[in-house]
Order: structure tokens, then C-alpha cells, then sequence
């Protein structure tokens, strides 16, 4: 009896021990940082688990808890108050506001979001240099280039960058150039192949901006197509198309963020109500159609239609290595390569939602990692495409390999900036910016029900645009509308496709959204240029977006069905169109 007792009893102290490690969480008090006007954060110490991290409350003698398995920082509750005195403040919006101001300003992209990211380091240590020296570095920069998720998608720029400069080589992009010119006789032509590509490629909105700017960038060249106005079609494709798309990344984002399991019901339901989205398409194909430019971009096409500059301007990618001797290569060079990237880049982002386990097609989607499954995909592409072309003998081993650093350099441009961005999204972050914005939707969701839609669009515009992330919107925005409404009333589905489209509005607006950023680099064009350009054209889109979403509130408030604001929508954006047009005819 004795042998069986000290056999059960290590094993029992062991459980007891284990179970107290796993019910740390019991040590923390209700969240507090769900509280308005919290100045609350998680404990720095403990990840808010309210436990001792030094022994897990194993050693008596520990310096820092005693043996209580309590947090020495937070006293077992997990959290503590922010060392910044402007947190959950209108001062978190400051650091992307002056970094986006003086991108427009200067049109000097890397220093003006360093001087946004130095703000918001100041911000947070109240002024005092070394915390700010600390947290810019360690806080921000170093964090966000160490982050698993981000290290995914540099490596798929990087290997994406090294394909292109292998269909470079191969002369595949020059003879799909000499093919589409033969083909296609027409500007016009060329931006709806450019469109219609853009939509087909809706898995993810990464790997639409690199593969359309690369397949079409020497199609739209031949056609004299500013490279400005190529990266507005490669952008207005991407997450607009992204965002109404039921396959792709960007529904899994928005069904991880909706509560109580039904979020890729609600995001089905919510397409014919993701007015922007839809109204940007309509726009683009209509702007083609009616030969339609204006703003900034009205200059850059003259340019390039009447002086065949493409850039107007600088072009940061002029030493990217592409004048190469392509007259032996052929349209398969280019196509095959690309629909192999596509083929497994798919393949990736199944298997990172666990579709080779057993999981759903349409489940594994929507559970996808897009970081692994890009760089998984176009790691095994670029395999291919060595193999390929050395059967084709296109190129030598040696000139294979120096592809990998030439399509590193192509990249650094897009790599720096989407570091910057990141660092800035890091600060913005530490600032407690979401919960200024959570708090501030919540308060204008009293009394103001027929109007929460336009709220909710124009507050996700704007959260957007200076912090740079949709993804970040969906998950501060979809859970206030969810405890609005109940889901069975119609203004709740308008409410969270009005916060999918202020997002993705902002997302496309934004200078310092990772997006964005990918657009100028597909099409290799200069990002200012990309945004100053683009602007006007997403905002227009955006007034007329927000006027669809107002009609759609008083119609749902009602009792009408909102989903007939859309051809209200689609008529005043034509009409809008129409009267620059005659504007344009008459200046003439």
C-alpha cells in the first residue's frame, strides 16, 4: 500500500502542479481593457496570464513571486497602466498622420515614415530619449522584421522578385510583350486584359499585386500606359476583388474576427452591401470605357501617350537588371512559370488551412495562413522554374543563380517601405489607437441607428488610412457592430459591409498600407507617385460610397430592402463620371 501511495503521490503533486499552470489565467481579473477609456494594456511580464513567468510558481525561493505563481508586475491580474499618458487618446492617430502628410508633402516616402515612427516612440516614453530610442528599435522596427507573419511575406517578395528577373532573362516578358501588342491593338484593350487579370487572381491580394504587375507591366509599356496608372489598376484589383471574393484571404480574416462562429456566413451575406469594392470595379471598367482621366494621373498618362514617359518622374527601379537580350525567348517563358506560382501558391495556402489533413476546401480557405502559404508556394515555383529553364536551356546555371540577389535589389524598395509601415502600425498599436476608435463607434451608436452605416464607413476609412491595415479595422470594427445589433436585423449586415469597405477604402487610400506598397512594386512604379495619383480616384469612389451606405441605412430603417441603395450607387458613380468627362471636353 505504502509503494502504491508513493507512486500516486509525485504522480498527483505533478497533475496539481500542471493544473496550476494551466489555470493561470484564473489569477487575472476580467479584462479590463474592454472597459471605455481604458488606459489598461497587457502585463509586459506575465502576457497577461497573471502568473509568475520567471518559475511558474515552482520555486519557494523566487526573487520574483516567492513561490505564489503570482506576476510580480501586475500582482496576478494580468494587466497594468500604460507608461504613456497619450494612450486611448486622439494623440495615437498622430505618428501615421505626420508620416502620411509628409510623405504627400516632401514625396520622400522612407524618411517621412521614420519621422512618423520616431513620434510615436516619443509619444509612448513621454518625451524621454532612451525609452524612445528603445522602443522605436525594439518595439518597432526590430519586432516587426522578426515577426513570423511578416518574415513570410518578405521571403515571397524576395522569391517573387527572383522569378521575375528569371522571366527577364528568358526574354519571357519581352516576347509576351511582342505577342500582346500583335494581339491587342488598343490602350483600352490592355487595361481591361490588366482588369480581368486582377480579378481572376483573387486569393489573396499580396500575390495580385506582384503577378499582375509582372505579367502585364511589359503589355502596358508597349501601349504607352503610365506606369502610375497601371499600379491604380493593379491596386483597385486587389483588395476590392479580395474583399468580395468567398475563396480567398481575406474572407478567413473576416470570419476570424466575427464572433460566435459565423463569420463566413456573414461575409457572404455582406457582398451585394460592400459598396466600395463593387463601385471601384464599376469605376475602373467605366473610366476605361469612357477614356476618363483626371487629377494627377491625367498628367501622367499625357506624358506617357504624348513623350512616351512612362514614369514622369523618377523610377526607383531603373537598376533592377532588365535590359537583357531577349530575343530568343518565347510567351511560355513568361506564362509557364506564372501559372505554375499560381498553381502552388494555392496548393500553399490549402495547406496551411489544413486541406491535406482532412479539412474542407471552402474550410481550409477560409483557415489559411497567406504568409506560409506564399512562401511555401513560390518557394517550390521557383524550383520549377530553375528546372524549366535549364531544360530550356534559356540561361546558364551561373546566370540562374545571380537572379536570387538581382531579384532581392529589384524588391528593396517595396521591403523598406513595408518595414516602415509595419514599424509605424507597431507604434500606432502601443498608443492604444483601436480602443480611441472602439470607444468613439460605440458612442455614435446611440440614437444615431440610420446613420451608423456612414459611421461605420467613414470611421473604417479613416482608421485605415493612418494605420495602414484593413485586416486591423475588420478586428476592432466587426465585433462593436456585432453588439450593436442582433444578426437577425438587416442594419447589421449593412453595418459590417460598411466596416469591410471603409477598410479596404482606407487600405487603398493609405501611402503606409502594406498594399498599397505591393501595388507600387508590381508595377514598378514610384510609391508617392502611386498614391498622389491614386488618391483622388478613391476618394471620389469613397463620397460616392458613402452616399450608397446613408440611402442604404434610411432604406433599411424604413423597411425597404437596403440592397436597392447598389444601383443607386452604380447610377451616381456613372453620372459622376459623365460630368468630368464633359468637363474634361470642355477645358479642352
Amino acid at each position: 500500500m505504502r509503494k502504491t501511495l508513493n507512486r500516486i503521490l509525485p504522480l498527483a503533486a505533478m497533475m496539481l502542479v500542471l493544473l496550476a499552470m494551466l489555470s493561470a489565467t484564473a489569477f487575472a481579473a476580467g479584462d479590463p481593457t474592454e472597459e471605455p477609456g481604458t488606459r489598461m494594456i497587457e502585463c509586459p511580464d506575465c502576457g497577461a496570464v497573471g502568473a509568475c513567468m520567471e518559475c511558474y510558481g515552482l520555486d519557494p525561493a523566487c526573487e520574483a513571486c516567492g513561490g505564489t505563481n503570482v506576476c510580480a508586475a501586475c500582482g496576478g491580474t494580468g494587466y497594468v497602466t500604460s507608461p504613456s499618458r497619450f494612450f486611448n487618446t486622439a494623440w495615437s492617430l498622430l505618428p501615421p498622420v505626420i508620416a502620411i502628410a509628409l510623405a504627400l508633402i516632401t514625396k520622400e516616402v522612407y524618411s517621412s515614415l521614420f519621422i512618423g515612427i520616431v513620434a510615436g516612440g516619443l509619444l509612448y516614453s513621454n518625451f524621454q530619449f532612451e525609452t524612445t530610442v528603445r522602443h522605436v528599435f525594439d518595439g518597432g522596427i526590430v519586432a516587426s522584421v522578426t515577426d513570423s507573419y511578416n518574415m513570410g511575406i518578405l521571403i515571397f517578395l524576395i522569391i517573387l522578385g527572383a522569378m521575375v528577373c528569371l522571366m527577364n532573362k528568358a526574354g519571357g516578358s519581352a516576347a509576351f510583350g511582342r505577342w500582346a501588342k500583335a494581339h491587342i491593338k488598343s490602350r483600352a484593350g490592355v487595361q481591361l486584359v490588366s482588369i480581368l487579370l486582377g480579378v481572376l487572381i483573387f486569393i489573396d491580394d499580396y500575390f495580385n499585386c506582384l503577378t499582375v504587375g509582372s505579367v502585364m507591366r511589359p503589355i502596358t509599356d508597349k501601349q504607352n500606359i503610365s506606369r502610375a496608372k497601371l499600379a491604380y489598376i493593379i491596386d483597385a484589383t486587389a483588395a476590392p476583388v479580395c474583399i468580395i471574393a468567398p475563396v480567398s484571404s481575406w474572407a478567413a480574416a473576416v470570419s476570424a474576427f466575427a464572433e460566435d462562429g459565423q463569420g463566413f456566413s456573414l461575409f457572404l451575406r455582406a457582398i451585394p452591401y460592400n459598396y466600395y469594392a463593387l463601385l471601384t470595379i464599376v469605376m475602373l471598367v467605366s473610366m476605361v470605357l469612357l477614356r476618363v482621366e483626371f487629377g494627377p494621373m491625367a498628367r501622367f498618362e499625357k506624358n506617357a501617350i504624348e513623350k512616351g514617359d512612362l514614369f514622369s518622374g523618377p523610377n526607383p527601379y531603373a537598376d533592377a537588371g532588365e535590359q537583357v537580350d531577349d530575343s530568343k525567348g518565347s510567351v511560355l517563358d513568361l506564362v509557364l512559370p506564372v501559372l505554375v506560382l499560381v498553381v502552388f501558391c494555392v496548393i500553399g495556402m490549402l495547406y496551411s488551412g489544413g486541406f491535406f489533413s482532412g479539412v474542407g476546401f471552402v474550410e481550409a480557405f477560409s483557415a489559411s495562413d497567406a504568409s506560409v502559404g506564399l512562401m511555401l508556394g513560390s518557394a517550390f515555383a521557383l524550383i520549377v522554374a530553375f528546372i524549366y529553364y535549364q531544360v530550356r536551356r534559356a540561361m546558364s546555371f551561373k546566370e540562374m543563380m545571380n537572379c536570387i540577389p538581382e531579384g532581392f535589389k529589384a524588391m528593396v524598395p517595396a521591403i523598406m517601405i513595408l518595414t516602415f509601415a509595419w514599424s509605424l502600425k507597431a507604434m500606432t498599436d502601443s498608443l492604444g489607437a483601436k480602443y480611441f476608435v472602439r470607444d468613439f463607434v460605440q458612442q455614435s451608436a446611440t440614437g444615431m441607428q440610420m446613420l451608423l452605416p456612414v459611421i461605420v464607413f467613414v470611421v473604417g476609412c479613416l482608421l485605415a488610412f493612418s494605420t495602414g491595415t484593413s485586416w486591423g479595422t475588420f478586428g476592432i470594427l466587426i465585433p462593436i457592430v456585432q453588439g450593436v445589433f442582433s444578426m437577425d436585423d438587416p442594419m447589421s449586415i449593412v453595418c459590417i459591409s460598411a466596416c469591410m469597405a471603409g477598410a479596404v477604402c482606407g487600405d487603398h487610400c493609405s501611402p503606409i498600407s502594406d498594399t498599397t506598397i505591393m501595388a507600387s512594386a508590381g508595377a514598378q512604379c514610384d510609391h508617392v507617385n502611386h498614391v498622389s495619383t491614386q488618391l483622388p480616384y478613391a476618394i471620389t469612389c469613397a463620397v460616392v460610397s458613402g452616399i450608397t451606405y446613408l440611402v442604404a441605412g434610411l432604406l433599411v430603417h424604413f423597411g425597404a430592402p437596403g440592397v436597392l441603395a447598389l444601383p443607386v450607387g452604380i447610377a451616381l458613380m456613372l453620372a459622376t463620371l459623365l460630368a468630368i468627362k464633359r468637363r474634361n471636353m470642355a477645358r479642352a
